[in-house]
């Protein structure tokens, strides 16, 4: 389907992220999926059989539509994140495909921060292992909603319902220690296409559906906050033209919640309370707006409100404070330092911060918390407390993924250093 065609605009889109071990399969099955679902183009196609040919490949690699890199391709694995957009008649996709390597585990972190699920492959002839128990806390620590455990190369251990069901229960027993609220398991060989889209008749003891049906029908409406209001103001609008000569629109994205037109509505900082007048798109009106749509608030009084405040609903407003303590996934080389000030960017928001107490870092491996060695450097995550040089308005990241995230800046560079989860 091309984005020409009829309701392509108004279609669901769902963001989802593969994760697992180096050489579990993840851009063999996003290949897959692409080339089952019809969604690869002749050039595309002629490209990776030319490529699998040259490199002596048993057929078409179709792991390479992923893997752009040419030390991806050398090496066979995945680096930087991959994303890629397909449709199918019931929704649209977006696909992060994230690397398997302890040392990308800021990629990961970046490419999942969106999803909606995450696929996580585990190979059925090694079951979990480290690397599958760090990726789902990672999912867990990102909320990402849904989790498809995808026990994959079915085929190298005959199709065996016994692996399939330890490979489950050895998750399940882990899984009880994270907040992961739904998990779905599907037993498939994405080389061959088993389960992938099509059912396969190589497991026949398997009743549940393909990955296919679950990416297409698994409900995602429900995974936003659409109880409390949250509006970052972006951008002021001000025509100053004679057809629109005393507009002034608020622009933004909704964060969280529902907007009506005349809802009353609170605005921070200041605490004024106003009623919204209209809800204005790019050349219509709107009666309610949900999150996340981007529109134009216009309010019935003039109040002085610009880039960085919030329109939120005069009940359920958002924590607004300067100590914040938060999960923070170092990107940088250059290790987080403790007083150190950095920049803050949260929603439409920028103030500055110093980082004041390092409460402990995450063992990835063991998922234990270490309270020893308290150095935060690149790839490791850990808990830290900030004080900013303004109030926040925000949300716990478990409640809204929006309000309730930050990243920090190193001024010196302009370098984003840190993604933050507030807790």
């Amino acid at each position: 389907m091309t984005e020409s065609a009829p309701g392509y605009l108004d279609m669901e889109l769902m963001r989802f992220t593969t994760a697992g071990s180096v050489d579990d399969g993840k851009s063999t099955l996003i290949g897959r999926l692409l080339f089952d679902s019809k969604a690869i183009f002749e050039d595309q196609m002629e490209a990776i059989t030319s490529a699998s040919i040259r490199k002596g490949d048993e057929g078409v690699n179709l792991a390479l539509l992923t893997d752009g890199l040419r030390a991806e391709r050398e090496q066979g694995i995945t680096i930087d994140v991959a994303y890629r957009y397909f449709a199918t008649p019931k929704r649209k996709f977006i696909i992060a495909d994230t690397p398997g390597h302890i040392q990308y585990t800021r990629n990961m972190v970046t490419g999942a921060s969106t999803a909606n699920l995450a696929l996580i492959l585990v190979d059925s002839r090694h079951g979990v292992i480290e690397q599958t128990l760090r990726h789902a806390y990672i999912a867990s620590l990102l909320q990402i909603p849904h989790v498809v455990i995808c026990v994959n190369k079915m085929d190298l251990v005959g199709y065996s319902q016994k692996v399939f069901e330890q490979i489950r229960g050895q998750f399940l027993k882990f899984a009880g220690k994270l907040d992961i609220k739904d998990v779905r398991f599907v037993p498939i060989s994405a080389k061959f296409g088993d389960n992938v889209v099509e059912r396969s008749l190589n497991t026949g003891w398997y009743e549940g559906p393909t990955l296919m049906y679950l990416l297409e029908n698994i409900h995602i409406a429900g995974d936003l906050n659409l109880v409390d209001v949250r509006f970052p103001v972006q951008y002021v609008i001000r025509p100053q033209s004679d057809q629109f000569h005393d507009y002034r629109g608020y622009a933004g994205r909704l964060a969280g919640g529902i907007m009506k037109r005349g809802d009353r509505v609170k605005v921070l900082p200041s605490g004024l309370v106003s009623k919204i007048k209209s809800i204005d798109m790019f050349n219509s009106s709107l009666d309610a707006a949900f999150a996340p749509q981007s529109v134009s608030i216009t309010l019935e009084d003039d109040l002085d409100i610009s880039r960085g405040d919030m329109l939120t609903g005069v009940k359920n407003g958002p924590l607004c404070e300067q100590d914040i303590r938060l999960m923070i996934c170092w990107l940088n080389k250059k290790p987080m330092l403790l007083n150190g000030k950095y920049a803050v960017k949260h929603t439409t928001r920028d103030v500055r911060c110093i980082v004041k107490e390092v409460d402990y870092k995450m063992n990835i491996n063991t998922l234990e918390q270490d309270y020893e060695n308290r150095e935060i450097g690149l790839n490791d995550i850990g808990c830290i407390s900030i004080r900013t040089t303004k109030p926040l308005f925000f949300d716990p990241y478990r409640l809204n993924r929006t309000t309730g995230s930050l990243i920090l800046i190193d001024e010196a560079t302009n370098e984003t250093v840190g993604a933050g989860m507030i807790i």
